[in-house]
């Protein structure tokens, strides 16, 4: 090879870039960080994932709970009450991911729903991205996570 294109011959080669100019861009590419610093780590990927669950999850529990209400089953009441601590419990977890995400500077621009996915545009500080959940996840997601807040209320019970 050329002398000229060892150690990044680009700036050795140009004619038409002054010193000044060279020194001025590197020293911008220095000072601006790059776009891995400003991407959403995995826990406030998390973050909007719940954003996005919760009240899906909170929507089924209070239907749920209609639906017992309405029922001829023997232990509504326990049923209703037991389901309505669980949608308590969901809403306060909802109010905590919005105030997280708030401090954090995470917004859903926008949300698209097709027949299996949902697709979200976000914005992370100054960075803007979008990522895929389908339905498929959500049911999956959303089944294990009542199992948790499910197993969660059962020992708070049995605590007592």
């Amino acid at each position: 090879m050329s002398k000229k294109l060892e150690k990044n011959g680009l700036w050795e080669s140009s004619r038409m870039m002054l010193p000044q100019h060279r020194e001025a861009l590197l020293n911008r590419q220095r000072d601006t960080p790059s776009d891995t610093a400003n991407q959403p780590k995995r826990e406030d990927i998390e973050l909007m994932r719940d954003y996005i669950l919760l009240p899906v999850m909170y929507t089924l529990v209070t239907k749920k709970i209609h639906e017992v209400e309405v029922s001829s089953e023997t232990l509504k009441a326990l049923y209703a009450k037991t389901a309505q601590i669980l949608a308590t419990t969901i809403y306060k977890d909802l109010s905590k991911v919005k105030q997280q995400m708030l401090e954090k500077e995470i917004r859903i621009i926008n949300e698209e729903k097709h027949d299996s996915t949902m697709h979200l545009h976000y914005t992370y500080r100054n960075y803007e991205d979008s990522f895929i959940i389908t339905k498929e996840y959500m049911r999956m997601a959303i089944s294990k996570r009542l199992a948790r807040y499910t197993d969660s209320l059962i020992s708070k019970l049995s605590n007592l």
